[in-house]
């Protein structure tokens, strides 16, 4: 005990490195293309039962891939928020871009549509792009 009665305790804060706070992001990506792939399969069992007759209950709350997304958004917002606590948002909010990415290969990949150039030309970009941004925080990391 301090002989000081209104000193407080000392609290130590963990604080993320760029590197991780960019680990952190990407994992947020992930789970983000996840959520979307999960939200096509629980739309879709949702629409064949409005079709089949209505809004039914009970079959909405027992879309588990509609609730397995929400969960997978969910943690991505964690990561986010974590990252971002320490992390430049200029630098690091464009990773989410990736997202996009990893839509477009679970679609070809799980859902069997087409891969097209126009497709591989946008990932391209979206890739440069953020690699281009990641050159500056290289810097900053330094």
């Amino acid at each position: 005990m301090s002989d000081n009665p209104s000193a407080e305790p000392a609290h130590t804060s963990f604080t993320f490195s760029y590197r991780q706070s960019l680990l952190l992001v990407f994992c947020c990506t992930l789970f983000g293309g996840v959520a979307q792939y999960l939200f096509k399969l629980g739309t879709t069992q949702a629409f064949q039962a409005f079709q089949a007759g209505g809004v039914n209950w009970i079959a909405l709350c027992t879309d588990y891939p509609l609730w397995a997304g929400l969960s997978c958004y969910g943690i991505s917002t964690l990561l986010m928020v974590l990252a971002l606590r320490d992390g430049e948002l200029s630098l690091l909010y464009p990773v989410i871009s990736l997202t996009y990415v990893w839509v477009m290969f679970l679609s070809v990949l799980l859902l069997h549509e087409p891969l097209t150039f126009w497709k591989v030309g946008g990932v391209t970009l979206i890739c440069g792009g953020v690699a281009l941004l990641g050159m500056n925080g290289k810097k900053a990391a330094q």
